[in-house]
């Protein structure tokens, strides 16, 4: 296998990230990198790392993700084999809880959001006590506190950012990385800086001192081979629903009202709120899954793979759900359509739903599920390259929010064959506020495609995050959906333009990526678990009956209990929640060796346990007790 090469931002991040710690970066300390969803974002850490901590300017790393479901991928960008053979690193870092000690002896560790916010004086004393490079990825969704915008930033964002903006303050080199330079509502991003551009509109100060920003823009990826083309399924189809009531107490009836139009209108929302709960979204998915079924087909084919057989690298389908009881509907109806002993093909993720990361984490490591529904647990930072339909059965229209939806089938899956044979297909209503998004995304990755002539009516401005919320909350209390049902579907595949042709022919195809190592937060867990599972068989084989020298249990705490306490006396007082790997292997080894029997002198003195070894027949009170005829 050839060596990993690295995309034009990673070697110029590793660039600055080098001059930093060769003190000629002058005086930069702050590094911007602004990377086009499934640009390769996730490896800027291990490089920035590696930099900083060979060169002693820093002695570990922090890395804050916005959700629990990234921790492990983090973790994976750091343990993957083939980089670490190629870089040559042998950093690691795990996924910590806030507990006291979150590195455990590794170099580095990563927590989320909410978990920094929980416990904030134990994140910044570490900041205090270790020199630290602080990487806070997707910054744009922390607003600068006291920044104005379009109404108040959410409570949640305004706490994480009020809780990681002393980190910043403490941190040797901060990285900040970010998918886009705006929020939806306007606000300011947390640890940037702004200035007041033309028509007095405030924006990134790209110049300023300290800062080095590092861009990888979709034109860029795609002329790198970092990306797929995007080949979009656009279905219109009409819909009916009742109206809010008139003074008359009665609901009027409306449409039908097709969904596709020249310029969004006042029954845009409307119809897009119906279909999506209607007849009309069990059309558009049927379209994606039987375009995911005949590309599974397809690829079982070229790749030689028997039907029957599960198999990465054969394609799969993501379905982005409005809500949650909308996502269990399209569970139901996709289940349908495979037979009964198939049904766990098609998986649930939402945030109500029990295991939902564990699901998610199987639909990216294992060839099944091959189809997953989920609201917006996934769509941003889900690396599963082989994602390669969706099913856009959502009614957000922010820019940002579809750039990362339609990032999740635009990874290029090195067990999919050549980068020629894959694309990216998203189906989505064809609704002029999507056409617009998609008609922006085709202008900028470097396509002729022009805009549609416009019709006579002005075009309202796309709404922002926080108008499109509010419409939708008036819609769902103010119409009741009827029916709908699909017309026509369109099939438009954006592609590079003939700017990025040479840049496509001279690319390097991606090299397949190897089996990772298991995560330290993985590996701690599963340590922990061998021990427990190695105390209760000593604890088990010693209290049974007929076993020569067998040991009693005591009053009050169980035999099991105790031995835990005499293996925490004997390898240093630490709980197995504190340890950190090297002392969980040491526990492992030393359980080998060692009988627990042998070790409850170390208990003397603790009246929880009272009693000793004995005879089969001989009975002793626990300590502090007296002692009391045996029955």
């Amino acid at each position: 296998m050839p060596p990993r090469q690295l995309r034009s931002h990673q070697a110029e991040t590793l660039a600055v990230m080098r001059a930093i710690a060769a003190g000629e970066a002058g005086g930069v300390r702050d590094v911007l990198a602004a990377v086009t969803p499934g640009g390769g974002k996730s490896l800027l850490p291990v490089l920035a790392a590696q930099a900083l901590i060979a060169a002693g300017i820093c002695a570990r790393i922090c890395w804050v993700v916005p959700r629990d479901s990234l921790r492990l991928q983090a973790e994976e960008a750091f343990a993957d084999p083939a980089w670490r053979t190629a870089l040559g690193h042998r950093l690691s870092v795990r996924a910590a809880e806030n507990a006291p000690d979150p590195c455990r002896g590794l170099d580095g560790y990563v927590t989320t959001y909410q978990g920094v916010a929980a416990a904030p004086d134990l994140h910044l004393g570490e900041f205090r006590r270790h020199p630290t490079l602080l990487v806070v990825d997707e910054v744009h969704h922390l607003p600068a506190p006291g920044a104005s915008g379009a109404g108040p930033p959410p409570d949640d964002a305004a706490g994480w950012s009020a809780a990681i903006e002393p980190l910043l303050a403490t941190a040797t080199v901060r990285l900040l990385l970010s998918g886009t330079l705006e929020r939806a509502d306007g606000r300011r991003i947390l640890g940037l800086p702004y200035r007041r551009g033309t028509a007095g509109r405030e924006e990134v100060d790209l110049a300023a001192p300290g800062l080095a920003v590092v861009g990888y823009s979709r034109a860029r990826a795609l002329a790198e081979r970092a990306v797929l083309p995007v080949s979009f399924g656009a279905l219109d189809g009409e819909a009916s629903w009742l109206g809010p009531e008139d003074g008359k107490g009665e609901r009027p009836h409306l449409g039908p009202h097709r969904l596709r139009a020249p310029a969004p209108h006042e029954t845009t929302r409307p119809a897009l709120f119906t279909a999506l709960r209607t007849g009309f979204a069990e059309a558009l998915l049927r379209r994606a899954f039987l375009a995911t079924r005949s590309l599974r087909a397809e690829r079982r084919n070229s790749l030689g793979i028997p039907p029957g057989v599960a198999a990465r690298g054969l394609g799969k389908l993501l379905v982005v759900a409005p809500d949650q009881g909308q996502a269990r509907r399209y569970l139901e109806v996709l289940r349908r359509w495979v037979p009964p002993q198939q049904a766990e093909t098609a998986a649930l993720a939402v945030s109500d739903e029990r295991g939902a990361h564990e699901t998610l984490a199987a639909f990216r490591l294992t060839p099944e599920p091959s189809m997953l529904v989920t609201v917006a647990m996934a769509y941003e930072g889900l690396d599963a390259p082989e994602v390669a339909v969706v099913a856009a059965l959502t009614h957000v229209r922010s820019r940002p929010w579809l750039e990362q939806m339609v990032a999740r089938a635009t990874r290029v899956d090195p067990q999919a064959g050549p980068y020629e044979a894959q694309r990216a297909t998203v189906f989505h209503p064809d609704d002029p506020l999507f056409a617009r998004f998609r008609w922006r995304m085709e202008r900028e990755q470097g396509t002729r495609a022009k805009l549609p002539r416009p019709s006579r009516q002005p075009a309202l401005p796309l709404p922002d995050w926080l108008q499109e919320e509010l419409a939708e909350t008036r819609e769902r209390q103010g119409i009741v959906p009827l029916e709908s049902n699909a017309l026509a579907l369109r099939l438009s595949t954006l592609r590079p333009g003939p700017d990025l042709a040479s840049g496509l022919a001279a690319a390097r195809e991606p090299a397949p990526q190897g089996e990772l190592l298991t995560p330290p937060s993985v590996a701690e867990r599963r340590l922990r678990q061998r021990l427990g599972e190695l105390v209760a068989a000593q604890a088990v084989e010693d209290m049974a009956e007929g076993t020569a020298g067998a040991v009693a249990p005591p009053r009050g705490a169980g035999l099991y209990h105790a031995y835990n306490a005499a293996l925490k006396r004997a390898t240093g007082g630490k709980a197995r929640t504190e340890m950190s790997l090297a002392e969980l292997e040491a526990a492992v080894e030393w359980l080998g060796r060692n009988r627990l029997r042998d070790h409850l002198h170390l208990l003397e003195g603790d009246h929880r346990f009272g009693w000793r070894a004995r005879p089969r027949g001989e009975w002793r009170p626990p300590v502090g007790r007296p002692a009391r005829q045996r029955a």
